[in-house]
């Protein structure tokens, strides 16, 4: 062949072609195809050109190594996908000069490197060089085991010292750069130096790797050594009768030194491992140890989770989830605010009080998640053995660590957040008073450690944050209460009930019914209207209970009338409601004599009580109806005695009570009342009724009386303001220690009503009777 001329040139992506190899391969690029073909129509040689990164699809002269193999094309096969297989052989190394590029192929300007780096060697050299080459291969052979021993045998056959390198190196597994360094290698001692020195390299690396192979099998051999005889111990010990009790007690030995707990508690438990060890397997005792043993390992010592400290996603969290409870979610995120400023901070015990339904569990959930706390929910209603909350000593058969403790163990970590619901509904008997035991868990001075009758070690209670519940704070033992830090969750106003239904509980029940946004539109009349009509309740239960039937008859109407939307509004609302349940008693139209509106408070919020008297010729009898409590008709009987007081100044006759009988009724006789918060009102009714004065249709009133006319303060006033406002009551009369009581509320509830502050009878009256 001539030193220069110009061939067509295949750019080869991962893969290199020595002189006297004969190897197929596919070619797919357009440049290529017609590269092959080109060289089909002439001489059919083309200048194989390994590219430096197989990645580059349109390649340069400087994406190419120089140095390549000129090749016979000897065929070349159509395949589907425009893909070409061809076969050829290596002829002679070549170096491309010039890369030209003819429009839809490329042309290489090349000269051969065969003739002007030929070197002649004598015999002695050539069989040198064959002889290195032999030894080298065979010691490759027998540390290569993967290579066929055929291909060494051929390759031990050949006495060429030219061919038996290219042989070498289209036999030997190698990489595409030592591949072309064998290429570019300019004589024949260059290519014997190169793959001499690849396979040297290459008998080190199987050295070192058969070195390492033999650790790691060594290693293998000798876990499998220890787990055959562990295994042969294993039926030694099950033939005693011994089981895994050695095995266990090894396990629990590696769980002890892993465990996040301070050094006497890991001696404690460690030294219960030693007594484990020497029971018997099958012995009750050997079980109670094991179920010991366990549970100290389960329990969070030291393990604390990490809590969140940014303020304003705690506060978006808990706007979200929850509409109002302003003064729980402010406690809430001052905690927050201590503890970011402190980087410790008393975690505090909160207690919630309030009607039920109000949200006092589900604002404990929002908290948990807002300060990324693990959530445990004790429920202690009927709760009324100690050891619930102690645990049972472990002398007993099936004893257990108490409800405290097993709330650590599930949570696993020592700082949850800890509901304790009902907390007002515990009691006690004959086996210990639990709310006694409480008082340990709930004292931030105490709990740091807190020992349970089943531990026995002292448990740190201090982290965690303790949010307890209850409906009303009169069943809990004073000193328990002086430990807690209530705040009082109150019942919720019609306009925030009606907040609720919208952001919360019309989206939930949807889902839960299977409902799409579009499908169900409930107007805010129609909430409206389901809140005062359907419902009576401090919370929003029974609310969610009415807009949860509201969307399952929805849905049946979906399906068999096949309509795409339902409207519900307050006119149609009675199709899927059904007539209204509740109906509020408003102001009466006209003022009256001997009949006063009292407000009361009830366990589903606010309500108002018309108090009837009549005064009848008789023998100066008193009677009281309606099924009152004690307090009550002590209230009734202050009330007259005042009454009987001030008679001169109402120019009431002397022997007036003498002759005359006065009774008392309030009305829905079938529910009982009690309180003393009538007082007022009932002594305002009485003296209406004596002396002929009528009294404002549209006045209530709420206030405890004396012997001497004063008005004492009283509870629940948010309630009783509110009901007021629901029976359009345009004027309401307070004790004035109230006061503080009525500033708190907002101009939501107190718009529209106009509130008299009273410290005497003499200030109620004034504003009562009709002038």
């Amino acid at each position: 062949m001539s030193d220069n001329r110009r061939v067509p040139v295949v750019a080869l992506r991962g893969m290199a072609v020595l002189p006297g190899m004969l190897i197929h391969f596919d070619v797919n690029r357009k440049i290529s195809i017609d590269a092959v073909e080109n060289a089909m129509e002439n001489d059919q040689t083309v200048l194989l050109l390994t590219q430096k990164d197989s990645e580059v699809e349109n390649p340069s002269i400087d994406d190419l190594y120089q140095v390549g193999t000129l090749a016979e094309i000897k065929q070349m096969v159509k395949l589907p996908g425009n893909v070409i297989r061809v076969l050829v052989t290596g002829k002679e190394r070549a170096k491309v000069l010039e890369l030209i590029d003819e429009q839809s192929f490329l042309f290489g300007e090349i000269e051969s490197l065969e003739q002007h780096n030929e070197i002649r060697l004598n015999e002695l050299e050539k069989k040198a060089m064959i002889r290195g080459l032999k030894d080298i291969l065979e010691v490759y052979s027998i540390e290569n085991s993967k290579i066929a021993k055929e291909v060494i045998k051929q390759l031990m056959k050949i006495d060429d010292v030219q061919e038996l390198v290219d042989q070498i190196a289209i036999n030997i597994p190698l990489t595409i750069e030592q591949k072309q360094s064998i290429i570019e290698a300019a004589n024949i001692i260059e290519r014997y130096q190169t793959i001499t020195v690849i396979l040297t390299e290459e008998i080190d690396i199987l050295r070192i790797k058969r070195e390492l192979q033999n650790k790691v099998k060594e290693k293998v051999d000798k876990n499998q050594k220890e787990y055959l005889l562990r295994e042969q111990l294993k039926v030694i010990r099950e033939e005693l009768g011994e089981t895994n009790t050695a095995t266990d007690a090894e396990n629990y030995t590696s769980a002890v030194y892993e465990l996040e707990a301070k050094q006497d508690v890991k001696d404690k438990i460690l030294k219960e491992i030693d007594r484990f060890k020497n029971l018997t397997g099958n012995s009750s005792e050997s079980s109670v140890s094991r179920g010991y043993i366990e549970t100290l390992l389960a329990l969070p010592w030291d393990k604390v989770s990490k809590d969140k400290s940014d303020i304003k996603n705690a506060e978006k969290i808990l706007d979200k989830d929850h509409y109002g409870l302003e003064k729980v979610k402010t406690r809430i995120l001052e905690f927050l605010a201590v503890r970011t400023l402190t980087e410790k901070g008393d975690s505090p015990i909160l207690c919630l009080v309030g009607p039920p339904g109000t949200g006092k569990t589900s604002i404990a959930r929002s908290v948990a998640k807002a300060l990324d706390k693990e959530y445990v929910r004790i429920s202690l209603g009927g709760v009324r053995d100690e050891a619930e909350i102690r645990g049972h000593r472990r002398t007993y058969i099936g004893a257990l660590p108490g409800r405290i403790v097993n709330g650590l163990k599930n949570t696993g970590v020592k700082n949850p957040l800890m509901l304790l619901d009902e907390i007002d509904k515990v009691s006690s008997d004959y086996k210990g008073d639990t709310s006694a035991a409480l008082l340990e868990v709930l004292d931030s001075e105490q709990n740091s450690k807190f020992v349970d009758h089943y531990i026995e070690i002292p448990v740190d209670l201090s982290e965690v944050l303790f949010i307890a519940t209850a409906n009303s704070i009169q069943t809990i033992p004073r000193p328990l209460l002086d430990r807690m830090e209530l705040i009082e969750v109150t019942s919720y106003t019609e306009n925030e009930k009606l907040h609720i239904a919208k952001k919360h509980l019309v989206a939930k029940q949807m889902k839960k019914n299977g409902l799409k946004d579009k499908q169900l539109v409930i107007s805010d009349k129609a909430l409206t209207r389901i809140i005062l009509g359907y419902t009576k309740e401090a919370g929003v239960r029974n609310l969610e209970r009415k807009i949860s039937e509201v969307c399952r008859k929805a849905a049946k109407e979906l399906i068999t009338e096949e309509k795409v939307q339902i409207r519900i509004n307050d006119k149609n609302l009675e199709k899927y409601l059904g007539k209204e349940k509740y109906t509020f008693q408003m102001s009466n139209d006209k003022d009256e004599i001997g009949i006063v509106r009292g407000l009361a408070w009830t366990s589903f919020g606010g309500d108002t009580l018309q108090i009837e008297v009549n005064v009848m010729p008789g023998k100066g009898k008193f009677e009281l109806t309606g099924q009152l409590g004690d307090v009550m008709k002590e209230s009734a009987r202050a009330g007259i005695s005042y009454i009987r007081s001030v008679s001169e100044k109402y120019q009431i006759p002397e022997d007036y009570f003498e002759k005359h009988d006065i009774h008392i009724h309030i009305p829905e006789g079938a529910v009982p009342k009690d309180g003393p918060s009538a007082g007022i009102t009932m002594a305002t009714a009485m003296l209406s009724a004596i002396i002929k004065k009528e009294v404002r249709a549209d006045v209530a009133m709420t206030g405890e009386i004396t012997l001497r006319g004063r008005v004492l303060p009283i509870g629940g006033l948010k309630e009783k303001v509110l009901a007021a406002k629901a029976a359009k009551i345009k004027l309401v009369i307070v004790p004035k220690q109230n006061r503080k009581d009525i500033d708190e509320l907002s101009n939501e509830i107190t718009d529209g009503i106009q509130i008299i502050f009273a410290d005497s009878m003499d200030e109620v009256l004034e504003n009562a009777l009709v002038k």
